[in-house]
């Protein structure tokens, strides 16, 4: 199966992660990249899961999972070891229309985690679409080596350009030119 790939705006989206262990560790740490918007069920969370929790404030209850826990979520993480729980949630995500994935059953997935660089505004995606995250996380530490550390006052330069020229061809000719050369000199 191939995923296809898109950039989620999370400012209002509600997120549910379901687990407490390592797994479920790893993609709060992803997710917090991006949003605190997080709650997180669980029977028991591990200590690094407790302290990331309070050290962002993030509300959690120690409990088993039950059926309705969802209704109010734009997104799911299912990240437990417990496959006929993952196919419950997600045939209830489709209920309330909440976006899910079950962490390594791509079966219940409606998109994936991809190996990611984010750097200031830079966010760089690598899917191998569940072939190999092997191969996408080495691909991402590649990729991560090329990238200067100044691409993110770059960034800001380039943004405010954008906001200080008028639209149209000369803009679009100007800005193409200036990304461009700036990623030639990587090489020089």
């Amino acid at each position: 199966m191939s995923y296809f790939p898109a950039f989620l705006k999370l400012d209002d989206a509600k997120i549910l992660i379901v687990g407490g262990g390592n797994i479920a560790y790893e993609k709060l740490e992803h997710l917090l990249d991006f949003t605190t918007d997080i709650d997180l069920i669980a029977l028991d969370f591990s200590d690094e899961m407790l302290q990331k929790m309070q050290d962002y404030n993030l509300i959690f209850e120690q409990r088993s999972y039950e059926v309705g826990d969802i209704a109010k979520y734009s997104i799911v993480i299912i990240a437990v070891d417990n496959i006929s729980l993952q196919a419950e949630i997600f045939k209830e995500s489709k209920k309330y229309k909440c976006l899910c994935n079950a962490v390594d059953s791509v079966d219940y997935c409606d998109f994936i985690f991809p190996s990611y660089i984010k750097q200031d505004d830079l966010t760089i995606a690598v899917s191998t679409s569940g072939a190999s995250p092997a191969m996408a996380k080495h691909l991402r530490r590649y990729l991560q080596e090329l990238i200067p550390s100044s691409i993110g006052e770059f960034l800001k330069e380039m943004r405010d350009l954008r906001k200080s020229f008028p639209k149209g061809k000369e803009r679009m000719k100007m800005l193409d030119e200036k990304a461009k050369s700036y990623i030639e000199s990587w090489s020089k």
